[in-house]
């Protein structure tokens, strides 16, 4: 073989040398790529999708609590009124508590009555009841009010015909819906209970729903009163004989009752009386020219009178105002506004203007 043809020869094999080398590297560097993305993989967190779905899902939206609602003056249920006597001689006495509305008003001899009114309460005894006065029937038409009693006077008995007003008068009831107790001397043991009321609702074919709104403007949210008069103990001096003072507890934020410097309690559980609210109206009551001359009071109640609102603590004076004998009493303000109630039971005192009210 010529020299030439070696020579060649020897270039050619160079030549495949480098390619097949060349082809190795890209092998093996393919190679060592795949192998890489192939471990890469399999250290990678098993449940890493799991985290990113879970971690891209909305969160879920939050649910606003409900609105608070009134609890003393709720449902459709129709308030009872009912007279209680407040002789020392009916002392204590039942259901007191569970009224929505308790007023206080002069009668005569210098005592007072009360009517308390109640709304969806399921109450065993309810007492002692005693006779209307003409000028309670007022309040019971301003609640919308079934009117419980036992008798009345001559003025009361004419205006609850005149006004057309359904009531229940335990005198001419028989001992089923209305009995005497033993625990108490007569004229100030007759009792009688809800359900007995509400059946001889029933039996005179009487309304027992109500959709009127309530007298006063009461608010769920608990509030404190704006003003530099402290009424830690509230005194309400009816008259020479009947004084009412009320001390506030102000861990259970409520007052306790007491009258003529005795702590009033529930006949039946024993707990004290006690109210979250206090009302106070000045007007005057005046002594009636009846035949039977018995000292029997009037109350000059129609109009715009001076007053106080009470609660925790506090004491605002307000303006009461009663346009007629069957409208609602608006309580306002100062400055013209209605006042703001808190949500809880309410004792209104309707006293004359002279009444020395006092606050500590």
């Amino acid at each position: 073989m010529g020299k030439g043809k070696r020579t060649k020869t020897k270039n050619k094999m160079r030549g495949s040398t480098k390619i097949i080398i060349f082809l190795l590297l890209v092998i093996i560097i393919a190679g060592g790529i795949l192998a890489y993305q192939i471990f890469t993989k399999q250290n990678t967190p098993i449940d890493n999708e799991e985290n990113q779905e879970v971690a891209s899902e909305p969160e879920p939206e939050s649910v606003p609590e409900p609105a608070k609602q009134i609890q003393i003056y709720k449902g459709e249920d129709r308030p009872i009124a009912v007279m209680i006597d407040n002789h020392t001689g009916a002392w204590p006495q039942a259901g007191l508590n569970k009224a929505y509305m308790v007023y206080e008003i002069i009668v005569e001899g210098g005592e007072t009555r009360l009517m308390a009114l109640f709304k969806g309460q399921d109450l065993s005894t309810i007492g002692p009841v005693r006779s209307s006065r003409h000028y309670f029937l007022d309040y019971a038409m301003e609640n919308d009010a079934i009117y419980v009693h036992y008798g009345w006077s001559p003025q009361a008995q004419s205006d609850i015909s005149k006004f057309g007003i359904n009531n229940i008068n335990g005198i001419t009831e028989s001992s089923e819906i209305f009995w005497r107790s033993k625990e108490k001397s007569a004229p100030h043991n007759a009792v009688t209970s809800t359900e007995k009321i509400l059946k001889s609702a029933n039996a005179k074919k009487y309304r027992t729903t109500s959709t009127k709104e309530s007298v006063l403007n009461y608010v769920a949210d608990e509030f404190e009163l704006e003003s530099e008069t402290i009424a830690n103990k509230v005194v309400i001096p009816h008259s020479e004989l009947q004084k009412v003072s009320y001390e506030y507890d102000a861990e259970k934020k409520v007052y306790n009752r007491y009258a003529r410097n005795k702590a009033q309690k529930d006949w039946t559980t024993g707990d004290a009386v006690q109210t979250k609210n206090i009302i106070i109206t000045m007007c005057d009551n005046y002594t009636l020219a009846d035949k039977e001359n018995k000292g029997r009071q009037g109350l000059k109640n129609i109009g715009t009178f001076n007053g106080y609102y009470i609660t925790n603590g506090k004491a605002i004076k307000i303006k009461c105002i009663k346009s007629d004998r069957n409208k609602q009493t608006i309580y306002q303000d100062l400055d013209g506004n209605e006042i703001n109630v808190n949500d809880g039971n309410t004792f209104v005192h309707i006293c004359p203007t002279n009444s020395n009210i006092s606050f500590e």
